[in-house]
């Protein structure tokens, strides 16, 4: 049986794909963690548990930004005999971690906000609102710059974080007004508690998409079934089997399948036509293709049904 023929174009494209996500990975990082400690410090000193949790959360973008770009860089290591696809695993681990990371932040804050709710603090308002309102601008300049780099779950995971930390700043500009205007100090524990659910429901999400790519899952976006039925029409396909698609790392798709075929002298004609379809059709890069010639004989005869556009 002659060997699977592979396409290598897909590590090319990935070189390149990770090396932009690194550069805007390490930006969102020099911004965000530029203000963690700052806002940290302002939080203990105003007693706001809201400006507290914001900056703690800041604190996990700044972990979650230094994650992803250290995942980048080590996804752009070449294959290896361990690891014969190189590290490109590398940054779901690093959207996993973070996923996790995010759910300690939530059991912290909903443990202090209930602590806050028995125990009343005074909270300076008017410092609230001036330091919540410089973070706001940070994180909305960080996730405006993530929007703008590719789009990977590594990036994705390293922006829900932003986008959550921005509620969290809009939570505590709202909590410093409130206690501002009418003094009314529960109302800081209980904009925490929404930020926690917040987060939680992207912290979720999160897990979910990473868990089913560690889980070797079709991609969200891939339809197995159209992808079989687009390689059994190529002309000189007679049926296809042991089909399987699943994502090596964000913007990496691998695919493997048997092609049975009539003529082996066919192949290399439907091999390319085969590469060409999936990645204009589908997306997909990686590609191990096996053909199977088929041997004519009576008890096997109309097993593999020839598809009607080749009739």
């Amino acid at each position: 049986m002659p060997a699977p023929e592979h396409n290598h174009d897909g590590h090319d494209h990935g070189h390149h794909h990770h090396t932009g996500q690194g550069a805007t990975l390490i930006i969102a990082l020099v911004l965000t963690l530029s203000f963690s400690g700052i806002e940290a410090l302002a939080g203990w000193w105003s007693g706001s548990l809201a400006l507290l949790s914001d900056a703690a959360h800041m604190l996990t973008d700044s972990s979650a930004l230094g994650l992803a770009a250290g995942a980048a860089w080590l996804a752009r290591r070449p294959p290896s005999a361990k690891h014969s696809y190189g590290l490109v695993r590398a940054e779901v681990l690093a959207a996993l971690f973070n996923s996790l990371l995010m759910l300690v932040l939530i059991g912290y804050i909903v443990h202090e906000a209930i602590d806050r709710f028995g125990t009343p603090r005074d909270i300076k308002g008017s410092a609230v609102i001036g330091v919540a309102v410089i973070g706001l601008i940070i994180n909305l300049v960080v996730a405006w710059v993530l929007s703008r780099g590719e789009h990977t779950l590594n990036s994705r995971a390293a922006l829900l974080h932003v986008l959550g930390d921005a509620l969290g700043s809009v939570a505590a500009i709202t909590a410093g007004i409130v206690i501002v205007t009418t003094g009314w100090t529960p109302i800081d524990p209980l904009l925490s508690l929404l930020v926690a659910a917040l987060i939680l429901v992207s912290a979720l999400r999160l897990l979910r998409e990473v868990v089913h790519v560690l889980m070797e899952g079709v991609p969200g976006h891939v339809r197995l079934n159209v992808v079989g039925q687009d390689l059994a029409k190529l002309d000189g396909v007679l049926r296809v089997h042991d089909l399987h698609v699943w994502t090596l790392s964000s913007g990496t798709i691998a695919l493997s399948a048997h092609l049975e075929i009539r003529e082996l002298s066919d192949w290399p004609d439907i091999l390319e036509i085969a590469r060409q379809t999936m990645d204009d059709q589908h997306g997909i890069r990686h590609i191990t293709l096996q053909p199977e010639v088929l041997v004519a004989h009576p008890l096997v005869r109309g097993t593999y049904p020839v598809p009607t556009s080749h009739a």
